[in-house]
């Protein structure tokens, strides 16, 4: 009839979509596999979810609850920047990680720009449909949403969200984060040259298919 369930359990519930994996619930959320493994074993044992050609979360007012508590918790201790990039994951809408989170998630967190630990925006494309919905869901955790970037004096905390608004959303996943394409983020970090040369280079050795001696148009002084 009742089962305690901690953090880890709550963001394991929150994270499968149907079908999913251990390994890529593992990924969404940042977590050891067998950690994950061990919960799911015991979420199953307790009738909370399947496991049969993939995860399956039996119940949704489950997770609607867990959404709950674990916003509610959020107002005790807000969300790190690290768990900020998992919050998406349990909103259960489309959306990729664009512009410099985009460039930030195809170089495995290697290349850092334009943020601060007390002023950082997160940078997400979202299906315009779900605009209301994100702003809803963020304001569970009293991150701010808007389409541009705020200045620090302008909102509470140090995070925000900043969210690219389109017809539909088409991801490709780098860890277990779905973000935009790897070409759609070389266009934009060549769009904004001179703050993403180094991040070119990193791209360029990273992938075969990224070709960084190409001709580049330099911002405007």
């Amino acid at each position: 009839m009742y089962t305690a369930c901690g953090e880890k359990e709550l963001k394991t519930l929150l994270a499968i979509d149907p079908g999913d994996t251990i390994v890529g619930v593992s990924r969404k959320i940042d977590e050891n596999r067998e950690t994950i493994r061990r919960i799911v074993d015991r979420l199953e044992a307790e009738g909370y979810v399947t496991y049969d050609d993939g995860l399956t979360v039996v119940d949704d007012t489950v997770r609607d609850a867990g959404l709950q508590l674990l916003a509610a918790s959020a107002g005790v201790s807000p969300p790190s920047i690290s768990e900020a990039y998992v919050l998406p994951q349990f909103a259960g809408m489309d959306f990729a990680f664009t512009g410099i989170d985009a460039v930030y998630v195809w170089t495995r967190g290697g290349y850092q720009v334009a943020r601060e630990p007390d002023d950082y925006p997160l940078f997400i494309a979202v299906e315009e449909s779900d605009l209301e919905a994100w702003e809803r869901f963020f304001d569970l955790f009293d991150i701010p949403v808007s389409r541009e970037r705020q200045p620090r004096g302008k909102i509470d905390g140090p995070l925000q969200v900043v969210v690219e608004p389109r017809d539909l959303i088409k991801a490709e996943q780098v860890d277990g984060r779905p973000v935009i394409s790897l070409d759609e983020t070389v266009a934009f970090a060549r769009e904004h040259y001179a703050t993403f040369q180094s991040a070119l280079s990193m791209l360029d050795r990273m992938y075969d298919e990224v070709d960084s001696d190409a001709d580049y148009r330099m911002e405007p002084a």
